[in-house]
């Protein structure tokens, strides 16, 4: 019996542990179950996704960027192809800086370009095609080929660079390209998010962001970054796990940008900058009826070539540090005393304003008193009698000091703000500085001191001769001189002429329309033209303009750039850097005008003998089609 019962007890705990063991394994079917359905039903369409990029990549292929010409024609920017060492890091079979180590002994790979590689892989995928080395000659790229058999994931490319033929010509107007910068690639992807239709994917999205490799950094190649570089292609291609491509799913081309008609003429760029020889300072020319650009030069320039691919470090040093400032986009963000080229619109205020008449006239006995101050006239003896011809014909500095006063600042300040002084005129080129045209609201703004703040009765009498606080642009005065010229009419400065889709040759006109209309009366631009033309008859310009065979009508300028407090002016007693700046204004013919012009020659004194004589030789060209002796003959890159 004891025996029975010890046998009972046995099976029935040997039955609860199979009950337990059953129940644990329920459990461990339950819990694989609901993994199994959190994975293939919930979760499915994300690791389906996940699965499905292990398996297909996605390829950019870059878009070449539109090509520049200008007005006549001229490719002034292009594009080159160029064989590139790629690596992809999912086929290669070694580390990373023993990769950099073997392909060196192959091809040259310079401790810039390592560190350009090395940075790039950071923030790349690895199934991205990352370059190594650029601009690999036919040499090196035969080297490579023999021994590409020990190099798995590393490949030639071909790829298209920035080219500018020309090089220095226009680099101001221009720009360049460079590499995309995180700050580029944010702006790109903040562009892309705002045109969400455009491409369908978060993925494609990135990829098309990536895919663009050069963006423009300055100039026109910035202000036209978008219309000139292009849409990125795709290819969606099925990989191995080691990388290897299978075969090609689809394929999206790549389509190139849009190309620019500048209206800029490279030829008359091309000569004023000759003209100017070595020295510093910036010249607009502008197209009086349409607004069009022919010419706008920044001296000293800097070649947009070097660029492309990264500057060198030592260059990026030289250029930044340099007293002359060759970056220095001076049309667009320089601004000078305008000194005598103010006094025709001065001139022109008075009649408008009723201020003057065209024969009152002044008695100069060359300098004028006021608040204890005497201000001097360059002619020493004065001028004697004075009316508004001879005043602006002989640049009687008393003649405007008296006129000053009599309008006040903020009568100079109403009438010059809508000829662009101390404005920004809207060119298309992002940048431009908006200078200052003084008032007594500027002053307060300006200066925080309520003292300091404070409009001084004195301080008006320079602002007629175009000194004092007055500080423009050589823009804005060519546009000031090209509304002057269009009689009131204003068109807005423009550089693009024309944008052409290469695919379809569609081209679209930029020039824009009238954008407004100073409403003067005709007697009085005509008295102000008058004197223009007498100050190349009988005043400043009569030397360099000697023997010209069409009307000019134009006004020499010389700017303070150093107080002397109350010395003579000596140039060779001050530094170069302090020496006055010369300018000019004009525009021609006089009776039927065409083209005005504004120009500044830093640091080299009297206008009629610095910048006076680059306009000449300038009109020349551009009314008769006269090359001036001496500057070397335009040639055309092939």
């Amino acid at each position: 019996m004891v025996g029975n019962s010890d046998s009972s007890s046995a099976l029935e705990q040997f039955q609860q542990r199979i009950k337990i063991a059953l129940w644990i394994v329920i459990c461990c079917l339950l819990i694989l179950f609901c993994r199994f359905f959190w994975l293939q039903v919930i979760q499915h369409k994300k690791y389906s996704t996940a699965s499905e990029s292990n398996r297909i990549a996605i390829i950019t292929t870059p878009a070449p960027r539109g090509i520049i010409t200008d007005r006549n024609g001229i490719v002034i920017a292009k594009n080159f192809p160029s064989f590139s060492l790629e690596v992809t890091q999912t086929g290669i079979v070694m580390p990373i800086p023993d990769l950099i180590q073997e392909l060196d002994q192959v091809v040259k790979i310079p401790a810039r370009d390592r560190q350009l590689f090395l940075r790039a892989i950071q923030n790349s995928k690895k199934t991205e095609s990352i370059p190594i080395r650029n601009f690999l000659n036919d040499e090196e790229v035969a080297r490579f080929l023999a021994r590409r058999y020990a190099f798995p994931g590393v490949e030639i490319q071909v790829r298209y660079f920035r080219e500018y033929p020309y090089q220095e010509l226009g680099s101001h107007l221009l720009g360049y390209t460079g590499k995309v910068s995180v700050k580029d690639r944010e702006k790109l992807a903040a562009e892309i998010e705002e045109n969400p239709d455009e491409i369908q994917g978060d993925e494609l999205r990135n990829m098309r962001v990536k895919g663009i490799q050069q963006v423009g950094k300055i100039g026109i190649e910035q202000s036209y970054e978008k219309q000139l570089r292009g849409t990125v292609g795709f290819s969606e291609v099925e990989i191995t796990a080691g990388g290897r491509v299978v075969r090609n799913l689809s394929y999206t081309p790549s389509a190139p940008g849009s190309n620019l008609t500048l209206a800029v003429d490279i030829k008359a760029q091309f000569l004023i900058e000759q003209l100017y020889e070595k020295r510093r300072g910036a010249a607009v020319v502008i197209e009086v009826a349409t607004g069009d650009i022919i010419a706008f030069v920044s001296l000293p320039t800097f070649n947009p070539n070097a660029f492309v691919d990264g500057i060198d470090a030592d260059l990026w040093k030289k250029l930044n540090e340099s007293l002359e400032k060759p970056l220095f986009n001076r049309p667009l963000k320089g601004t000078y005393p305008p000194g005598s080229t103010y006094k025709p619109f001065m001139a022109l205020a008075a009649l408008e304003g009723k201020y003057r008449t065209p024969s009152q006239a002044i008695n100069d006995p060359g300098f004028f008193k006021y608040g204890g101050n005497i201000f001097r006239d360059d002619a020493k003896n004065g001028h004697g009698v004075v009316n508004m011809y001879t005043s602006i014909a002989a640049s009687c500095d008393t003649y405007y000091y008296i006129l000053a006063r009599d309008m006040g600042v903020d009568a100079i300040h109403d009438f010059m703000k809508p000829f662009g002084f101390g404005q920004i005129t809207g060119i298309d080129m992002q940048g431009e500085v908006k200078g200052i045209l003084p008032s007594k609201e500027w002053k307060k703004n300006y200066f925080k001191d309520p003292k300091k703040g404070k409009w001084i009765e004195g301080e008006t009498i320079s602002i007629g001769i175009g000194q004092g606080y007055n500080s423009f642009s050589i823009l804005q005065l060519a546009q000031a001189t090209a509304i002057l010229a269009n009689r009131g009419v204003i068109m807005r400065p423009h550089l693009v002429k024309l944008i052409e889709d290469p695919l379809t040759h569609e081209k679209i006109l930029t020039v824009p329309s009238e954008s407004g209309v100073i409403n003067l009366k005709k007697e009085h631009i005509d008295t102000v033209t008058e004197g223009m033309i007498g100050v190349n008859k009988i005043g400043t310009g009569s030397v360099p303009f000697a023997g010209v065979s069409y009307p000019v009508a134009g006004k020499t300028g010389t700017a303070q750039v150093y107080s002397l407090a109350g010395k003579t002016y000596n140039a060779a007693a001050i530094s170069e850097f302090k020496r006055d700046h010369a300018l000019y204004m004009g525009f021609v013919p006089a009776d039927k005008p065409k083209y005005a012009m504004a120009i500044v020659v830093e640091n080299a004194g009297f206008g009629a003998t610095a910048a006076a004589p680059i306009v000449r030789q300038t009109f020349d060209y551009l009314i008769l089609g006269k090359w001036p002796k001496g500057v070397p003959a335009w040639k055309t890159v092939p």
